[in-house]
């Protein structure tokens, strides 16, 4: 979907972007080799030559930051695909709901690969050197809960990488709710140790395992090692949607 995106050239809008799109033209060598047939000025078309060979240049480097800057937040799961060799499904579980007054008990980090949980008073502060190291984040809600969390107590860490907050898209193609709930409208399950939990159960785990419940910490990660999983298997169940959500908007669009 990268290479067929123009919103992050700086002075073109959706509306150009579906007028391409509807002119039959979705990839960016597409339209470098004929942009003849869209229906914008001369110097419009310039601009956007210009800026798909800066994209290019950009994407062979691997320069995820540029792609981060220049795209609205909300349409970052754009580039998904074009670095998936190096995301992170982020999940963390907290002592409460605001960064204020709370603090991070625990951030799970996947690969696609392996699952990893870094734990308060353990190993937390390692996530200052490994999550930067990603181009890519995957969370759900992450916007306005993970990443602040993570920043109101790690402030050196920039995040500077594309991030996709899937709890927007997904509200675009009708899954409402918390993360559970699509999950469970996806047909995503969840072991039996750990079927209905929520926020607040790995709250009153973690207290538990302050008082020295041992087994409180490993449900606990076992909780949250299936929230960056599922991540995973969420985004490869609904990309395909999100695809033909945005360029369905330009068919009815043409259709009017």
């Amino acid at each position: 979907m990268l290479t067929s995106t123009y919103i992050h050239i700086p002075g073109i809008g959706k509306t150009v972007e579906q007028k391409i799109w509807i002119n039959g033209i979705r990839t960016w060598t597409d339209f470098l080799n004929d942009p003849d047939p869209i229906p914008i000025s001369q110097s419009k078309k310039e601009m956007i030559s210009a800026g798909i060979v800066l994209s290019e240049e950009k994407m062979h480097a691997r320069d995820s930051a540029f792609f981060a800057r220049a795209l609205p937040s909300s349409e970052h799961w754009r580039a998904f695909r074009s670095f998936a060799d190096s995301v992170a499904y982020v999940d963390i579980e907290t002592t409460g709901l605001s960064p204020s007054s709370s603090k991070i008990t625990v951030v799970g980090i996947y690969d696609g690969k392996q699952a990893r949980a870094y734990v308060r008073g353990i190993d937390l502060d390692e996530i200052v050197d490994i999550l930067p190291k990603y181009k890519y984040l995957v969370t759900f809600n992450g916007a306005r809960f993970d990443l602040p969390f993570i920043k109101k107590e790690f402030p050196q860490i920039t995040f500077d990488q594309l991030h996709a907050d899937l709890m927007y898209p997904l509200r675009r193609i009708g899954h409402t709710g918390g993360l559970k709930k699509i999950e469970h409208k996806l047909g995503i399950t969840r072991s039996d140790a750990t079927d209905g939990m929520d926020g607040f159960e790995a709250v009153r785990l973690w207290k538990a395992h302050e008082r020295g419940d041992e087994h409180a910490l490993d449900l606990l990660l076992e909780y949250n090692r299936e929230d960056i999983v599922n991540l995973e298997t969420i985004i490869d169940l609904t990309l395909p949607e999100f695809i033909r959500n945005t360029l369905s908007k330009c068919d009815r669009v043409q259709h009017r």
